[in-house]
């Protein structure tokens, strides 16, 4: 029964139809480079600069290209599980981004997304 089953899972695969995927690049100019955001990001990205602390780490991260989260934990005088929570609240509201160094965790300022974000705070002022 096995073999029979093989056997004709081996025939849907070679009955299945090849398809092609043709993809365009398209070229934009540069002030269109900072994609819109939206409501959504609009808020996470608020919400997550609301609290002091976080504005800290945040520009403790803006500042240097890569910061690593122990060097941020000695500068900025807090412990390591009040850093991760706002390490992830910054990085779930899309203005950072973090990756393993060994056992270092850096972290990086996702700089598109902090230059829409202010883009659009300057539309509200028009």
């Amino acid at each position: 029964m096995a073999k029979n089953k093989d056997k004709a899972e081996k025939s849907e695969k070679k009955n299945k139809p090849k398809v092609k995927v043709q993809t365009t690049v398209v070229a934009t100019p540069a002030a269109e480079e900072q994609p819109a955001l939206d409501d959504t990001s609009m808020m996470a990205i608020s919400r997550a600069l609301s609290d002091p602390r976080r504005v800290e780490v945040f520009r403790k991260i803006a500042g240097e290209s890569n910061a690593s989260c122990m060097d941020m934990r000695q500068c900025l005088t807090m412990n390591a599980a009040t850093l991760s929570h706002h390490i992830k609240q910054l990085e779930g509201a899309g203005l950072i981004e973090t990756r393993r160094d060994g056992k270092l965790v850096r972290a990086t300022l996702r700089r598109k997304a902090w230059k829409s974000y202010l883009t659009h705070l300057k539309s509200f002022a028009a």
